[in-house]
């Protein structure tokens, strides 16, 4: 920047005004700003003190651990009410106490339309209307009926039964009766392909299956005859009752006809075989991230220790909030969350990605998105999402003027230096982030990230612009999606909170990557979980069971894999994976996932996967880069071309290489973790690919088949 003598005169007044607007933020009466006699107002005595205290301690005093939360000293926590220890009993609990309060919504589809764009590619496009909810009570019953309809059509309690669906109201419904009749559920995630879909189901011996009419026709008609023992189709569409060309041997039903065979005088009183609290709930399915997916078995007992521990972490959770649904229910985050809200009388409105926000893909133009009409009070995301949300507001940003950009700046800055002493700026609230924060419905009052970390600038920016704690968690399908998060006071960054009340944590030193328990300043090791929420194991005794061990008190435990340190007051942070650290050449250690959360930050990534092997003596990696950055980067030096071109370009390539370079030495990354080479992807990674998990996690696997020729090239310096 100039010095300010050498200015002209425009630019001196400009200058002039910025500074009399940053003196204005910076010296205007502070109550002004932070109204700290309201609602609203700064963070004073409790809720300040709160984020300075400790949230967990070793128990035992030793710094290996085991941590446990303050509030669980007595004894780890396994339900939220005394006998309620299955989920049928909680559920039912539930609609007695809130009978007439609205359960589960689905957004009415007006009408569809198939819209062309200038590429010449046909997109699907919907208007819609307003949500419509079954109750409490109408969705017992629902539950109820379909349940018994099951029962009608031949499912055995304690026999397991598959559900391969979207996520909607009616995957909860179903799963709802599953639990209510003693059938163990079979999650498989909606994007699976067909050879993984019929491993799960032959492995199961599933019977009965539950789906959509689009996977039905799209994913399933495929491979049904490889899957023998499968007698009967529950489809929850409202569909046709003939269905031609499907094999002789199975039956396909839609949801409402078996609900009304439920509610038939001669099965509607079907004898319940209620579970105990070590049976079986679910038989989740990995993702497959790392290979064939397996089934980690959650019981009753299991998943209501982990709703319990969730459920503490959520302040003043009640009968009025309201979740809005979105993310894959076969996945432990999402059913964990959903059973948290349902446990509470919360209402579930559900959405999916493709229509969640006034610009998704599917949503008209002119339409509002399902976000917007709901308006939830508590979300949960994925850090994927997250990132693209704030790429999205920061390059808008950037179209603004100089002005405005000033403006932003300085409110977004004075309201970070205000959370960080523990005060709110309701003023900068009203005035700069309401547009931001109506993104989110307007009403947002905790935003939940989980499934993978979540980068300190984007969980920064959530704080800031969305106006709401954002609290960060950590667990695993082992562990019934719990393990640690975030409480909602404290702001800091890059970690994922203390234990939660219904388990503790470990640090066992891994002496070959140089992580140990008398690490200063911090004890680090691998994080293995203890607690009632560990899962059974894997079905059919596949994966590695020795994952697994029971302590000698009796206690299960889970090795995660991952590494963590335990700071001070009791938080853990998340600093490496086992499985992502790869030994150079030379000896020195790279951690792929340290790479890809640092290089995430980078306005011109919008997903990206490191590389190495042993060897080698560097890392390289391939990149899906963000189509506005390219463009202006291939601007910025005249190179002319669709994207497919520019992605496929040389100079590109050394362009793209070198600002990324930068960000990773800004990061303070090593010589040796930057990569050196890089290969641009023109198409997204999405889960339909095979390339990424519904939680957005990279399948590396995948995509070093995918990229096996690009590796090969920037490996032998062609």
């Amino acid at each position: 920047m100039k010095q300010k003598e050498d200015m002209n005169p425009v630019l001196l007044l400009v200058f002039n005004f910025m500074v009399s607007i940053y003196s204005f933020f910076s010296f205007i009466p502070y109550y002004i700003f932070t109204w700290a006699s309201g609602p609203e107002g700064a963070l004073y005595g409790s809720e300040k003190e709160r984020a300075k205290r400790a949230k967990a301690h070793s128990v035992l005093g030793l710094h290996e651990g085991p941590y446990r939360a303050v509030k669980a000293n007595k004894g780890l926590m396994i339900s939220l009410y005394p006998g309620l220890d299955t989920l049928p009993k909680v559920f039912e609990f539930a609609a007695i106490r809130f009978p007439h309060r609205e359960c589960l919504g689905t957004r009415e589809v007006i009408s569809e339309e198939d819209e062309q764009q200038s590429s010449g590619k046909t997109f699907k496009k919907v208007v819609l209307g307003d949500y419509h909810w079954l109750s409490y009570k109408e969705t017992l019953s629902a539950a109820s009926q379909f349940g018994c309809g099951l029962a009608a059509l031949g499912q055995k309690p304690k026999h397991n039964i598959a559900i391969f669906c979207e996520t909607r109201a009616e995957w909860m419904l179903a799963a709802l009766a599953c639990f209510m009749q003693n059938y163990p559920l079979a999650t498989f995630y909606s994007t699976l392909g067909g050879p993984a879909i019929a491993h799960g189901l032959i492995e199961t011996e599933v019977t009965f299956i539950i789906t959509s009419r689009k996977l039905l026709e799209t994913r399933l008609k495929d491979i049904l005859v490889k899957v023998p023992k499968l007698q009967c189709i529950i489809v929850v569409d409202k569909t046709p009752t003939s269905w031609p060309g499907y094999p002789s041997g199975i039956s396909i039903y839609n949801m409402a006809d078996v609900q009304r065979m439920g509610g038939k005088p001669e099965n509607a009183i079907c004898e319940r075989n209620q579970p105990i609290s070590s049976d079986i709930a679910v038989i989740m399915y990995t993702s497959g991230s790392t290979g064939t997916p397996k089934g980690a078995m959650i019981s009753h007992s299991n998943i209501i220790a982990a709703t319990t521990g969730l459920a503490e972490r959520i302040p003043n959770l009640s009968e009025k909030d309201c979740y809005i649904g979105y993310l894959p229910l076969a996945h432990v985050l999402e059913l964990s969350a959903e059973l948290v809200c349902i446990s509470h009388g919360c209402k579930i409105g559900y959405s999916s990605p493709l229509t969640l926000s006034d610009q998704s893909a599917m949503i008209k133009k002119g339409t509002k998105g399902d976000i917007t009409v709901l308006q939830p009070t508590i979300m949960a995301a994925v850090p994927e999402i997250m990132d693209r949300i704030y790429k999205n507001v920061m390059a808008k940003v950037e179209e603004m003027s100089f002005v405005q950009q000033t403006l932003f700046t300085l409110a977004y800055n004075y309201k970070l230096d205000q959370l960080a002493k523990g005060h709110s700026a309701p003023l900068c609230d009203k005035l700069v982030f309401r547009k931001v924060r109506a993104l989110l419905g307007g009403r947002v009052r905790v935003l939940f990230s989980g499934g993978a970390p979540l980068s300190a600038a984007t969980q920064r920016f959530m704080n800031v612009c969305f106006c709401c704690p954002v609290g960060q968690g950590y667990g695993l399908t082992e562990t019934c999606g719990a393990g640690t998060v975030s409480e909602v006071w404290d702001y800091s960054s890059g970690r994922v909170g203390g234990p939660l009340v219904c388990c503790e944590i470990k640090l066992k030193d891994w002496v070959e990557g140089g992580y140990l328990h008398t690490d200063k300043p911090y004890p680090r090791g691998e994080i293995l979980i203890g607690g009632p929420n560990v899962t059974m194991g894997y079905y059919k005794d596949r994966g590695d069971q020795s994952d697994f061990f029971v302590d000698e008190s009796g206690q299960r435990w889970f090795c995660t894999g991952d590494i963590g340190e335990f700071h001070e007051d009791g938080c853990l942070k998340i600093i490496d994976r086992k499985k992502d650290l790869v030994k150079l050449q030379a000896g020195e250690y790279v951690s792929l996932g340290k790479v890809e959360a640092m290089l995430k930050n980078c306005p011109l990534v919008d997903n990206i996967c490191a590389y190495a092997r042993s060897d080698e003596t560097f890392a390289i990696a391939f990149m899906v880069p963000n189509q506005k950055q390219l463009q202006a980067l291939a601007d910025q030096y005249e190179i002319r071309g669709s994207r497919e071109e520019l992605c496929n370009n040389k100079v590109m390539e050394e362009l793209v290489l070198k600002v990324v370079t930068e960000v990773a030495l800004a990061a303070q990354l090593e010589r040796f973790e930057i990569p050196r080479k890089i290969h641009l992807s023109p198409d997204m990674w999405t889960p339909e690919m095979g390339l990424v998990t519904d939680a957005f996690k990279l399948k590396r696997k995948e995509l070093e088949k995918l990229y096996c020729n690009d590796i090969a090239r920037m490996y032998n310096g062609k």
